[in-house]
C-alpha cells in the first residue's frame, strides 16, 4: 500500500528519521556480513587529527569516500570501512599546552610526562566521541565499531621502522632543519612547506663581515670571508647574503662546499630549543631571536655599523600547529634515507590513477623529485617512541621490532608503549658500555599514519595472508594538501618495505575557503558552523553542494550558506514533488479504478508516448554513463549528470506529462 506523502518536507528531520532506521535495523553492519563472502574492496582511510570538530573539509573527503565506498559495494564487493584517528603528535599536544598553559619542556617536566600523556588522552577520547556523532549524522557509512588509534599498543607495535632500520635506511645526522621554536621540536621539509605567510624583515647591511666578536675565531677556519653562489641573485635584495651555516639549508652547504665547515664537526649553535640566543651571545642572551631583530639593528646603528635598513616583503614558513615563525637550525635527528629511492618513487608513482590526473605529475610528482631525506623524530612527549636503545656514545644501537623482543631484552613485561611506560627501561650492553638507554624522541605523527596499511592489522604479526592479498588499496581520497603530507609518506613506506605503490586509485579534492577566498578560521569566523547548516537544510544537501562544485576537481571551493539553499530549492524540492505527484496518482488509480499499481518494466517499454520513451532512453543512457564514470573514478562529470537528470524529469516530462 502506497503512503500519503505531505505536501511539505523537511528535510532534517527526514535524515533524522532515516539514521533511526539505520540505526534500529543495524544497516551497515548487516550489509558488511551479507557481502563477506563477495570479493575484497580494500580501502583506506586518512585518519584525521583527534582535535575539534570535523570542518568542512573532512566533510568533502568524507563523502568522496563514502560515495565511492558505496558503489563499490552495490558492485558486488566487500568492502571494509574502517575510521581512523591520528591520536598523537603536536595537534594534541598544543591543544593541552594551551588549555594549561604549558610554556615549555620545564613545564612539563614539572608535570611529568606521565600526567602530560594522560590529559592527551583524554583530550583524544573526547574528540573522537564527538567525531562519531558527527560524522553519522552526515550520513556516512563507516565503521567505529573496528576503528583504529594511534594510540592503540597494537597500532604503536608495528615493524614498519625495524624493517626500515634493518634495511639500512635510518640514520642520526645534523641537518639545518625548519624549526619550531613554539613547540621546541624540528619539522620536517614537507611540514615546513604547509603554512608559508607573506611577512616583512630587514636587512642589516650590505657587506659581510665580523660585526660581532663572539666567533671570531672562526676567522682562523675561513670564516667571514667572501663567498659567491648561483643562490644569490643581485636582482634579489642587496644582492649580498650573510651565511649562518648552522641556520640555513643554503648557507650549511655552501660553507661545506668551502670547507669553512665539516660535516662531522660539533654544530656551532648558539639558539637554545626556545628559539633565544645562548650565553655565547653575550649582548642578546636570552632574547628569542625574532624579537632580539629591532635590539641588534640598534646596536650596529649606535656602533656606526649599520650602512642601511630597509624592508622588502616575501614568503616565510610558519609552524602549521602554533601558526608562530620558524627558525632553521642544525639538530640531531634521526632520518628515513628517501633521496636514494626517488627514481623509485616516480615510477611507483606513475602506476597510480589519479583523479585529476595533472596532480600525479604536476603537483605531486614535482614534490617527489625533489625529495629529501625524512625526518621522523620529534622532541616531544606524546607520540610513539622511536624504539632504538643506545650507548652513551651512540656507538651501540638496538632496534626493538615489538613489545615481545623488548621483554625478551630486558625481562620487562610491557603493556603499553608511551614514553611513561618505556623510557625507564634499559637494555644491558653486548660490547660492555654498561645500559643502553631509548632515545627521547618520538616519531612523526605522519610516520604513523603513513603507516596504517600494516599497523591497523597489526601486520605482520597477526592477519599477514589478508593484508598481503589486498594490498595496495583499491581506493584512498584526501585533499590536494596531502600531496605533501599523507599521499607522500605512504608512498615513502611502501615503497621502502615493498617496492611498490600503496594504493591503486586516489581521489583529491580541492580546499573549501570561506566565501571571500580567506582559509577558514574560528578566530575569524568567517564561516557557518557545519553543525547549523546540516541543521537548517540537512546533511544530503550539503554533500550533493560540495561534490557539484569545482573542488571535485582538485580546485578551491568558496563556501557559500546560499548555495546549499539553491540544492533545496532547485534538486530536492522539485524530485521530491516529482514523487509526490507519482504517488498522488497511484493512489487515484487505486481508489478510482481499484487496480494495486506494481512496476513492470516490460509493461513501461511498451508505451506509445513519445515522452515515457524519452525519459526511459534518458535514463538508460545514464546508468550506463554513471557505471563507466564511476568506475574511473570520475565524481566531477558523473553528479553533474545526475543533477541535469533531475531537472528533465521534473521540469520536462513530469510537466509535459501533466499538460498532456
Amino acid at each position: 500500500m502506497v503512503e500519503p506523502v505531505p505536501e511539505s518536507i523537511n528535510f532534517p528531520n527526514q535524515e533524522e528519521k532515516v539514521l533511526q532506521f539505520w540505526k534500529d535495523k543495524d544497516c551497515f553492519q548487516e550489509c558488511l556480513k551479507q557481502s563477506k563472502n563477495r570479493p575484497r574492496y580494500t580501502f583506506y582511510d586518512g585518519p584525521p587529527f583527534a582535535t575539534g570538530l570535523p570542518h568542512y573539509g573532512h566533510i568533502l573527503a568524507g563523502t568522496i569516500k563514502d560515495i565511492v565506498t558505496r558503489f563499490a559495494h552495490q558492485s558486488g564487493f566487500h568492502v571494509d570501512r574502517r575510521f581512523g584517528w591520528d591520536c598523537h603528535g603536536l595537534p594534541v599536544e598544543y591543544e593541552i599546552d594551551k588549555t594549561l598553559g604549558i610554556k615549555g619542556p620545564e613545564d612539563v617536566a614539572k608535570m611529568g610526562i606521565a600526567e602530560y600523556n594522560k590529559q592527551c588522552r583524554n583530550i583524544v577520547m573526547r574528540y573522537s566521541n564527538e567525531w562519531e556523532v558527527s560524522v553519522k549524522r552526515m550520513g556516512r557509512w563507516i565503521d567505529f565499531n573496528n576503528d583504529y588509534k594511534t594510540l592503540y599498543p597494537w597500532f604503536m607495535e608495528t615493524v614498519v621502522f625495524k624493517q626500515l632500520y634493518d634495511k639500512g635506511l635510518v640514520y642520526r645526522g645534523v641537518k639545518v632543519m625548519p624549526f619550531s621554536t613554539a613547540c621546541n621540536t624540528p619539522l620536517s621539509n614537507f611540514e615546513s612547506h604547509q603554512n608559508y605567510k607573506i611577512s616583512w624583515q630587514s636587512s642589516e647591511g650590505k657587506k659581510y663581515k665580523p660585526l660581532f666578536q663572539y666567533f671570531a675565531k672562526c676567522a682562523e677556519k675561513g670564516a667571514f670571508q667572501v663567498v659567491l653562489d648561483n643562490y644569490v641573485k643581485e636582482e634579489e635584495g642587496t644582492g649580498v647574503v650573510h651565511q649562518a651555516p648552522y641556520f640555513g639549508a643554503d648557507d650549511y652547504r655552501v660553507c661545506t662546499d668551502y670547507n669553512i665547515i665539516q660535516k662531522d664537526q660539533a654544530p656551532i649553535c648558539p639558539v637554545d630549543a626556545s628559539g633565544c640566543f645562548t650565553s655565547e651571545v653575550t649582548d642578546f642572551a636570552g632574547q628569542y631571536v625574532k624579537d632580539a631583530d629591532k635590539n641588534i639593528i640598534k646596536w650596529l646603528k649606535e656602533q656606526g655599523r649599520l650602512v642601511n635598513a630597509s624592508s622588502f616583503k616575501h614568503s616565510y614558513p610558519f609552524c602549521w600547529r602554533s601558526d608562530t615563525p620558524l627558525i632553521y637550525k642544525a639538530v640531531p635527528s634521526w632520518f628515513v634515507r628517501v633521496e636514494n629511492m626517488v627514481d623509485k618513487l616516480l615510477d611507483n608513482n606513475g602506476k597510480c590513477y589519479w583523479v585529476p590526473e595533472f596532480v600525479r605529475e604536476k603537483r605531486f610528482g614535482n614534490w617527489l623529485r625533489d625529495a629529501r631525506d625524512w625526518a621522523v623524530s620529534r622532541n616531544r612527549y606524546w607520540g610513539t617512541p622511536i624504539p632504538l636503545w643506545v650507548s652513551d656514545d651512540y656507538e651501540e644501537v638496538v632496534c626493538v621490532g615489538s613489545m615481545e623482543e623488548l621483554e625478551a631484552l630486558t625481562g620487562v613485561k610491557v603493556t603499553d608503549l608511551h614514553r611513561e611506560s618505556i623510557d625507564s627501561i634499559t637494555i644491558p650492553s653486548r660490547c660492555g658500555k654498561g645500559v643502553l638507554r631509548r632515545v627521547t624522541e618520538v616519531f612523526d605523527c605522519w610516520f604513523e599514519s603513513g603507516s596504517m596499511p600494516y599497523a591497523q592489522v597489526h601486520y605482520p604479526f597477526e592477519n599477514r595472508k589478508e593484508f598481503e592479498d589486498t594490498f595496495p588499496a583499491d581506493f584512498i581520497a584526501e585533499g590536494i594538501d596531502q600531496t605533501r603530507g599523507w599521499f607522500y609518506t605512504l608512498l615513502v613506506l611502501s615503497t621502502a618495505l615493498f617496492g611498490k605503490p600503496p594504493f591503486k586509485n586516489v581521489i583529491v579534492n580541492g580546499l573549501v575557503l570561506a566565501s571571500d577566498g580567506q582559509k577558514m578560521s574560528k578566530r575569524k569566523k568567517n564561516y557557518p558552523d557545519p553543525s547549523l547548516i546540516v541543521h537548517n537544510y540537512g546533511a544530503d544537501a550539503l554533500r550533493l553542494y560540495l561534490i557539484n562544485s569545482p573542488v571535485v576537481r582538485a580546485e578551491n571551493l568558496r563556501f557559500k550558506e546560499e548555495g546549499v539553499r539553491d540544492v533545496l530549492k532547485d534538486v530536492f524540492l522539485p524530485w521530491y514533488n516529482a514523487y509526490r505527484f507519482l504517488v498522488q496518482n497511484v493512489q487515484r488509480l487505486q481508489n478510482e479504478e481499484n487496480i494495486q499499481f506494481l512496476y513492470n518494466e516490460n509493461t513501461a517499454k511498451q508505451s506509445d508516448n513519445i515522452m515515457d520513451k524519452w525519459i526511459q532512453s534518458f535514463t538508460q543512457s545514464l546508468i550506463q554513463f554513471f557505471k563507466a564514470e564511476m568506475d574511473a573514478y570520475r565524481l566531477y562529470t558523473v553528479v553533474p549528470r545526475l543533477v541535469k537528470f533531475v531537472d528533465m524529469l521534473t521540469n520536462w516530462y513530469v510537466r509535459t506529462t501533466v499538460a498532456v
